[in-house]
């Protein structure tokens, strides 16, 4: 899949902010087409190495859309999903419920991960996230965590982070 030049432009930045801090924001207007960016700063990330990386999003119709999404634009990396069906690591890159992940039982099945990818990124202060978080942190202290957001006019107010 094809990138346009912004896109292009803010996986760059992205991948570069990532591998200097290990912890960014990714913002993109409404229709800018975000999974696809996240999906390709994925991609960029594990092209030279393989990883494992886990996407995290709260609502199941934003896990199977990010999982197909990313399947378009990384064909050669597995992915796997974890959610109240699906309890699936096997893939490089996992497509995750919190409301699952979270849960003190799945914790520990959580395996080092050298990307975390926080989708709606508003949503990261919830206790539900940042036990994740916390717990994938203590595991592998230099993950890289990305949130992602779409720009919206109350962006400001909503995101406290």
């Amino acid at each position: 899949m094809l990138l346009r030049p912004r896109q292009k432009e803010l996986v760059t930045r992205t991948v570069a902010a990532l591998n200097k801090h290990n912890n960014t924001l990714a913002v993109a207007p409404t229709g800018a087409g975000k999974t696809i960016m996240l999906s390709a700063i994925i991609g960029e990330m594990f092209r030279h190495k393989s990883g494992k990386a886990c996407v995290l999003a709260h609502r199941d119709e934003l896990t199977f859309q990010n999982e197909d999404k990313f399947r378009r634009v990384n064909p050669g990396i597995s992915t796997g999903v974890f959610d109240a069906s699906v309890k699936s690591w096997r893939g490089d890159v996992t497509f995750a419920m919190v409301q699952t992940l979270s849960r003190e039982s799945n914790l520990p099945t959580i395996p080092a991960l050298d990307v975390l990818v926080i989708d709606e990124a508003h949503h990261v202060r919830a206790e539900s996230y940042r036990r994740v978080i916390d717990h994938v942190r203590s595991v592998n202290p230099s993950v890289k965590l990305l949130r992602s957001e779409e720009h919206t006019s109350e962006l400001q107010s909503r995101l406290q982070i």
